[in-house]
């Protein structure tokens, strides 16, 4: 498989021990990320994951920042992408086989290697499941196309 894995400054050391596990199963891993402690904006980094993933350039997405939660919501503002920030094996797992979600991202500063492996492994072995989840999913891509709008055309109340 495919898995394209980003991160920001704070998931350096956790991304090489992730990358490594995966490498030892046989994935092949596309590095999006820092390899640097130099201060970066993660934004940069969900973006590119989410970009990989429509593209269908990976197959799946793990991204890693302080907490996960900016990363992940940078990751689903790409048209297609869902993103879930999860912080243990089930929820990860939950993630793919209900939600379809393409990409996982997980805290640093709140997962620690070896429960970071098996929230990686959780969500890599799951299976999209069909039926209800399939419907829901769509209902999520209905909503993304009702509210889809130019930023240009919008006032964010910011002067």
């Amino acid at each position: 498989m495919k898995i394209g894995i980003a991160n920001d400054h704070a998931g350096v050391a956790l991304k090489k021990e992730v990358v490594e596990h995966l490498e030892m199963q046989g994935h092949e891993v596309i590095n999006f990320g820092t390899d640097t402690l130099d201060s970066v904006n993660y934004p940069d980094y969900g973006k590119k994951v989410g970009q990989a993933i429509v593209s269908n350039e990976i197959d799946l997405g793990i991204l890693i920042c302080g907490t996960g939660l900016g990363i992940s919501i940078a990751a689903n503002k790409v048209k297609g992408v869902r993103a879930a920030c999860v912080s243990e094996a089930t929820s990860a797992h939950l993630a793919r086989e209900h939600n379809h979600c393409q990409i996982i991202a997980f805290g640093a500063r709140i997962v620690a290697g070896e429960l970071a492996k098996d929230i990686v492994d959780s969500f890599i072995n799951a299976k999209p499941m069909e039926g209800r989840h399939t419907q829901r999913v769509a209902l999520i891509g209905q909503i993304e196309e009702e509210t889809s709008f130019e930023l240009d055309s919008v006032s964010c109340g910011i002067e």
